[in-house]
């Protein structure tokens, strides 16, 4: 099975580059079939991270960035891909 982690966050205006660069450097304890970086409007910033496991599997994420950094708690999600057709 295979599970996506996403993690979205707005930084304070004007940091949006600061946010993606930190977003980019973060190292996560276990490596991912793949990892993807976003960035939108309103200074926003997305990383999806995809992993063979379970929905309710222990899995690392990104944690919430520090000093001031983001205008609001970061959001996340977790989605099981499902077969075309299913």
């Amino acid at each position: 099975m295979t599970v996506a982690l996403m993690w979205e966050a707005r930084a304070v205006a004007g940091r949006g580059e600061e946010l993606l660069a930190w977003a980019r450097a973060q190292e996560l304890a276990g490596r991912p079939v793949r990892r993807e970086t976003f960035r939108a409007p309103q200074d926003r910033v997305l990383v999806i991270t995809w992993w063979d496991a379970g929905l309710d599997a222990e899995l690392p994420e990104l944690p919430e960035p520090d000093g001031g950094l983001v205008s609001r708690a970061v959001h996340r999600w977790r989605f099981e891909a499902v077969p075309d057709g299913a």
